[in-house]
């Protein structure tokens, strides 16, 4: 479970303070994906690095009682004068996995060819895209957080094999996308909330979420 108690968080621009997150509370249960759906600069990725441990609120109070994995697309724990090898063999001892499975998984996943042998440095948006989301897959989490959906700057095909990996993952846990295309949530989500004013207004169907957001959209 993923669970946040009354949680603020905001931020100072320099003119004014901008508001993510206003005593908000909400519960992630195991077996429920989430959507959540926000306009673009309302705090999408502050409110996924919260859920994953990497920011912390400024009030209020945030209990993990599951696995919550590192947003995708989060490069933080890979090293760029590392080889994309280096990296995803240290990531594995890490979380105590074994080196081999992890790194053939992740060459296999992010068909990349000679460059993953080579410093994460010399990748491009693409290749670091890959890189990430093949770790996501290959470490198991109870909860998977996804900002924005599959990586927009990778090809087809990869996106056709980690869809179906992630979809075989969720017959045994959860994912949480943050978007703000409502297209991107219906593949996994079956609930989903609407992000609005620092309030996250929870609904049971995205359909209704949808309405909100779209209502919200047209205002």
């Amino acid at each position: 479970m993923l669970e946040f108690d009354t949680v603020s968080k905001s931020f100072w621009t320099g003119t004014q303070r901008k508001v993510i997150l206003d005593r908000a509370s909400f519960r992630v249960e195991p077996g429920n994906s989430l959507g959540v759906l926000a306009p673009n600069g309302t705090g999408k990725t502050t409110l996924i690095n919260m859920m994953a441990g990497l920011e912390k609120p400024d009030e209020g109070t945030i209990r993990r009682t599951s696995r919550v994995s590192f947003p995708l697309g989060f490069m933080g724990g890979v090293v760029s004068k590392y080889s994309g090898r280096e990296n995803v063999r240290f990531i594995a001892r890490l979380y105590d996995l074994d080196p081999d499975y992890v790194e053939a998984f992740c060459r296999w996943l992010c068909a990349i060819d000679e460059y993953f042998d080579q410093p994460v440095a010399t990748y491009s948006s693409g290749m670091r895209a890959r890189l990430s989301f093949s770790l996501l897959l290959a470490l198991e989490f109870d909860i998977y957080l996804i900002d924005e959906g599959m990586p927009s700057s990778t090809d087809v095909e990869f996106n056709r094999k980690a869809g179906t990996i992630l979809q075989d993952r969720l017959k045994n846990a959860t994912v949480v996308i943050v978007s703000h295309q409502p297209t991107t949530l219906e593949r996994f989500c079956r609930s989903a909330a609407v992000l609005r004013n620092g309030q996250l207004y929870m609904f049971d169907s995205l359909e209704e979420a949808k309405e909100l957001y779209e209502y919200d959209a047209q205002g």
